[in-house]
């Protein structure tokens, strides 16, 4: 099906026009209690990744507040003279010692503090997973823009609130991190030394950060994530819920679990949820800040790794070049500016995709039934290429570890996590993109030839031929019922009355047949064609 282009909307109305009817479709015009009433959930198996989510958040904030009654979240210095007895003795922060009393003082604290890490990253976890398939279905589209930007938000507040709370207890492991964090923001430009004294409190380590990062963690980042989980749900209310296409599906209804039957689930999946965190609290091990020791400037850990979802911005920091330069006077600190930059920028990209491709395909319509990866090869393999980069950053993070245990160099293991930068997202896009239109045509062949049964017969002529089954109508629906986009129309470097047309039309047209152009689907089979064929393989 093919899918024409609006025209572009002239130059003379109003930028608040806009705005108001734009806001206006994506914040939804049904009541809210209207659509608890008639709210209907799709059943589907990824839906479940939201759920995680949400259900670690919950157990996230339970255990939170069971720590914060015994954590004393300062840098004074004390002596320890708890149950573990190698410290017993030594200097510590009352930050560290508080840690260690709930660790192996207090009754059911070491598995409560455990849980609360492992819900931590099982939070990101699941918030990633659950964005990268709002992705790769294209559930972000209109009226659903305000919906990826609400979860973008909240990922990138659980990826910085798993850091504050990373840096707490004051280990030798955690300051560790944080003498990569303050390199870093010092690389800033103009204010990086500024933000450095507003953040320790003086110059490194200072003595007001575990207090200032405990209230981040504790008050300012879980409000903002609950206002904006209280957001995203808002709008899923106002909206319907995106479904996978199916018989009887449109984008007019929803079919799924009435509210009543999915709360039921729910309550069941979100204890079977707490019980897996918990298990896993009480049989893995996670973050054993006695074995560290106490946090000093003057040392640190070996073997040094950050929580998963921060080690994309440690193995860019890792294979970086030490790289500076002198620009008027000052020295600009490329080996952690350049990875800072990279960083932002590869998340930047996910959070303003959808409006990139809005941009791009001219596409003002709303979609309420979603793509499947293969029906949009560009795009998935875009998503796959991000992935790639994550990945590749995420082994740079680990290699010294990996020199160590495989016996190889570590310039070895640098080398070729700089080298899989470039090149991995590469083959990345080309091997999804293709294996994307490999399974476009199987769709098509499946379509028009039908199912194999493995029955050979014998024609007249005495030629043999495999006897194919036509699909079911639920299948030939699935296969067929997706849009397939036309790329929109280039654009000519002057229009008829002889202006020059500006950079950013031709640069939108070039992006459009990237995505849409040549080469990028396979067409779907046409009605005669499947008449013609299959009635050929009935006879």
């Amino acid at each position: 099906m093919g899918h024409d282009s609006r025209p572009v909307e002239p130059e003379q109305e109003r930028t608040g026009d806009r705005l108001a009817r734009w806001a206006d479709s994506r914040l939804g015009r049904r009541p809210v209690a209207r659509s608890v009433r008639r709210l209907v959930f799709p059943d589907h198996w990824s839906l479940m990744l939201g759920e995680i989510a949400l259900y670690s958040f919950v157990i996230l904030l339970i255990t939170g507040v069971y720590l914060s009654l015994y954590f004393h979240p300062s840098s004074e210095l004390v002596v320890y003279q708890g149950d573990y007895a190698p410290l017993r003795g030594q200097l510590v922060s009352e930050a560290f010692d508080s840690t260690l009393h709930i660790s192996f003082d207090v009754r059911g604290g070491l598995l409560v503090r455990q849980a609360h890490h492992w819900a931590a990253l099982v939070f990101v976890a699941a918030l990633l997973a659950h964005m990268l398939r709002v992705f790769f279905t294209g559930a972000f589209r209109k009226p659903r823009e305000l919906n990826w930007v609400l979860g973008f938000g909240l990922l990138v507040l659980a990826m910085f609130g798993g850091l504050t709370g990373y840096d707490l207890p004051g280990d030798l492991l955690s300051g560790t991190g944080l003498q990569v964090v303050n390199g870093t923001i010092l690389s800033i430009p103009v204010v990086g030394t500024y933000l450095s004294f507003f953040l320790f409190g003086g110059e490194f380590p200072g003595d007001d950060l575990i207090a200032r990062f405990n209230t981040l963690h504790v008050l300012v980042i879980p409000a903002l994530m609950v206002v904006l989980i209280a957001g995203y749900a808002v709008l899923a209310l106002r909206h319907r819920p995106a479904q996978y296409p199916g018989p009887g599906r449109t984008r007019d209804n929803v079919v799924g679990l009435p509210a009543k039957v999915y709360a039921v689930k729910a309550a069941g999946y979100f204890f079977f949820v707490s019980g897996v965190i918990f298990f896993m609290a009480a049989v893995a091990e996670i973050n054993p800040v006695w074995d560290y020791g106490p946090f000093r400037p003057d040392q640190v850990s070996a073997g040094s790794q950050p929580d998963w979802y921060m080690g994309v911005a440690d193995g860019l920091l890792r294979v970086m070049p030490g790289w500076e330069i002198d620009f008027w006077g000052h020295t600009l600190a490329l080996d952690n500016l350049l990875p800072l930059l990279a960083g932002t920028l590869l998340f930047l990209a996910m959070g303003a995709y959808p409006f990139l491709e809005a941009w791009v395909t001219d596409d003002d319509s709303e979609h309420h039934l979603l793509d499947r990866p293969r029906n949009r090869p560009v795009r998935t393999a875009l998503g796959v290429a991000w992935l790639s980069v994550y990945a590749v950053a995420l082994i740079g993070a680990a290699n010294d570890i990996i020199a160590t245990r495989l016996h190889m160099s570590v310039n070895d293991v640098t080398w070729a996590v700089r080298v899989g930068l470039f090149v991995v997202p590469v083959l990345a896009f080309v091997v999804t993109k293709r294996v994307a239109l490999a399974l476009q045509r199987r769709d098509r062949d499946l379509v028009l030839h039908g199912r194999e049964t493995g029955v050979i017969k014998r024609l007249p002529h005495g030629e043999y031929v495999e006897v194919h089954e036509p699909l079911d109508p639920a299948r030939l629906h699935t296969l067929t019922s997706h849009e397939q986009h036309r790329p929109l129309d280039a654009v000519p470097p002057r229009d008829g009355d002889g202006a020059v047309v500006r950079g950013t039309q031709r640069l939108r047209t070039g992006l459009s047949g990237f995505l849409y152009g040549p080469g990028t689907q396979i067409p779907k089979p046409t009605a005669t064609e499947h008449e013609e064929i299959t009635g050929r393989h009935g006879s």
